[in-house]
């Protein structure tokens, strides 16, 4: 099977996309996309995604037999579990609670999280406001999560890519300000999820180059 490139820099969207591609097995080749550089502005990269935003991916084997460019870390999810058959389900309900989640992550969690973690460590002239305004919005939806999950191991009932785009952006709970041991049902998913070796194998990804920007960050507070 021919690699699928995967534009990826390490941040949650991206992690997410690495989870998916390490749990279906599938070969891939990281193109890095620096962010620190603006190389997510490159022409090239905009081909390719014209937000601007990674992370991306070109399947070499689409869906036709030629190749395809997919942008938004939710369209791409989807698309990997249509191509695979893993972690998506095809039967209607269940296919709708993973939807559901999945679109929850990326309207909620992930834009709120973002936000939280921006006026909290990375900008230089710290907004009160700000700060509380979304550190409260990422603990509310916490509590949401919370609630879900003291019932069922997974956010859809089975592992799938609702858990997939919604466990990167919970491992950055310390970066919020937030003590999982408040939130007993999702910390308890938190690790279950984490445990999963593709999982440990995808979040170790880009790891220096984060550290190296998260350095380069806190510096220029």
């Amino acid at each position: 099977m021919v690699p699928i490139d995967f534009y990826f820099w390490p941040t949650p969207n991206g992690w997410k996309i690495a989870i998916m591609l390490e749990e279906c097995n599938l070969p891939y080749e990281i193109k890095l996309v620096d962010l620190s550089k603006k190389e997510q502005f490159s022409p090239e990269f905009l081909a390719i995604a014209p937000n601007g935003r990674m992370p991306a991916i070109v399947d070499p084997d689409g869906p036709d037999g030629k190749p395809i460019a997919i942008f938004e870390s939710g369209a791409i999810l989807q698309y990997l579990g249509n191509k695979t058959g893993w972690f998506y389900p095809v039967e209607q309900r269940q296919c709708t609670d993973v939807e559901q989640w999945l679109y929850w992550q990326m309207a909620n969690l992930g834009p709120m999280a973002g936000q939280a973690a921006h006026f909290r460590n990375y900008k230089a002239e710290k907004i009160d406001y700000a700060v509380e305004r979304y550190t409260n919005e990422v603990i509310r939806l916490y509590g949401v999560m919370n609630s879900r999950l003291a019932d069922r191991d997974f956010l859809a009932g089975k592992y799938s890519i609702a858990d997939m785009a919604c466990w990167p952006w919970t491992r950055g709970h310390k970066a919020y300000g937030i003590d999982l041991t408040e939130f007993p049902h999702l910390r308890a998913w938190f690790k279950r999820v984490g445990g999963r070796e593709a999982v440990q194998r995808a979040a170790n990804i880009g790891k220096e180059q984060f550290k190296q920007s998260q350095s380069r960050a806190q510096s220029s507070i």
